[in-house]
């Protein structure tokens, strides 16, 4: 099996699906969040168009320390200002995928907060983790959308906005 060649197909349909997602998340909602806990729309539409980068972070780096490099959103103030955000990770991560080799998979990384080790990860594992974070977030998103009455796009498969039912 080729792993590069799946972590690129896996990419590319998480982009498509998420490029749906995005595309309805309303500017006048950005400020929006159902529970006081929970981030604001824009916060996480923002975070969930900026993983596909984590793939390139993964490979061209040996980790993240947040400590050394605060966490800093990205600055949005549309719609379209998501989907280029989202294009731009994504065309990053990709390129970044497909100069790689197997080998690099199996390296360490590590994702800390100074002393504290918040992950201890093979480049493989971060990529797979940035997947699932936009499955994760993704629906988080969905839960957003439906509770504001906008339609919720299929993911891997129709959703009940997608049927009759």
């Amino acid at each position: 099996m080729d792993i590069i060649k799946a972590l690129l197909k896996e990419l590319a349909a998480e982009f498509n699906t998420t490029k749906k997602f995005l595309a309805l998340v309303p500017v006048d909602k950005f400020d929006w969040a159902p529970h006081e806990k929970s981030m604001k729309m824009k916060s996480l539409a923002s975070h969930i168009a900026e993983l596909p980068s984590w793939v390139s972070l993964a490979l061209t780096t040996d980790g993240l320390d947040f400590a050394a490099a605060p966490y800093e959103e990205k600055h949005i103030e549309t719609t379209d200002d998501l989907l280029k955000l989202l294009e731009e990770s994504y065309a990053g991560g990709k390129a970044e995928l497909e100069k790689a080799n197997e080998g690099l998979l199996s390296e360490k990384w590590i994702l800390r907060n100074g002393d504290q080790i918040l992950a201890d990860y093979t480049k493989y594992e971060t990529i797979r983790h940035s997947l699932s974070q936009t499955a994760h977030h993704r629906a988080q998103l969905g839960v957003y959308f439906r509770l504001l009455n906008i339609p919720v796009p299929g993911s891997y498969g129709p959703s009940a906005d997608d049927q009759n039912f």
